[in-house]
């Protein structure tokens, strides 16, 4: 670190009596969520993880800029993730334990002393969303306002991003392929997502509808939407809508500072 607990300042790398003096700032934990699973023949395996990390440094930043101390923990990169079982590669835990698991970090986390964090969550498969908003819910319940998710399937945030992610086609589309092209533009191969035709199935609407994986929803190759479209310019306009949606909500949840 280029000076005490400036970005990048990440949990893992720090000793013991770094964290005491970092737990004397009341700092915020973000705390990366993702998964393991299919995104299209262009994208990793770890897309979800990568973006949420991204993220994660970004929002970072302008806490520090703010004056806000925080802290990126380790990367949650295991979830549910049913719809993309059927390709190779995915790692779907069960409901259950991906309940189980993110409780577990929680609680651990406050136990350790820190006091307020926030989820930052690039995988949006609707069972994964659910869990995630029944945890805030409960950790609220017992110990009030510690915990704030920042929830981009929420009409207040969905409506300020792209006409592809409000079409309900964007897994592995423009929308994703293009926030990794700005995070880790080395882990896309654009030869392939150059190449893919536009997939315009509407997964919502075939969720709502009673499919259960990506293939039933219409993706055969495990994307949605127009991959061929994605640009760098595109992903630094979404990173930094997504930013304010993860400001705005440690804000209101949690008491950060936040300036327009």
């Amino acid at each position: 670190m280029s000076a005490p607990f400036a970005p990048p300042c990440r949990l893992a790398e720090l000793t013991f009596p770094e964290a005491e003096q970092l737990l004397l700032h009341n700092p915020v934990v973000l705390l990366p969520m993702g998964s393991v699973e299919a995104h299209g023949p262009h994208l990793p395996l770890g897309t979800d993880s990568f973006l949420s990390e991204s993220l994660a440094e970004r929002t970072q930043a302008a806490l520090h800029r703010l004056g806000q101390v925080s802290v990126i923990a380790p990367t949650l990169s295991y979830a549910l993730t049913h719809f993309a079982s059927e390709f190779a590669g995915t790692v779907s835990l069960s409901a259950e334990a991906a309940v189980m698991q993110l409780r577990g970090v929680v609680l651990a986390l406050l136990a350790a002393g820190f006091r307020r964090i926030g989820l930052v969550n690039s995988h949006l498969e609707p069972a994964h969303i659910a869990g995630i908003r029944q945890l805030v819910t409960e950790i609220t319940q017992s110990h009030g306002p510690v915990l704030a998710f920042p929830d981009q399937t929420a009409k207040r945030w969905a409506r300020t991003l792209s006409a592809e992610y409000k079409s309900g086609s964007c897994h592995a589309g423009s929308y994703e392929t293009s926030l990794l092209l700005l995070a880790r533009p080395e882990l896309c191969r654009t030869e392939i997502s150059h190449a893919l035709p536009h997939n315009p199935s509407d997964f919502l609407a075939h969720v709502r509808a009673g499919a259960t994986t990506f293939g039933q929803a219409g993706g055969s190759r495990a994307y949605f939407g127009q991959p061929a479209a994605a640009s760098a310019v595109e992903g630094e306009s979404q990173l930094a809508l997504l930013t304010t949606m993860v400001l705005v909500t440690l804000h209101e949840t949690l008491g950060t500072p936040y300036a327009p």
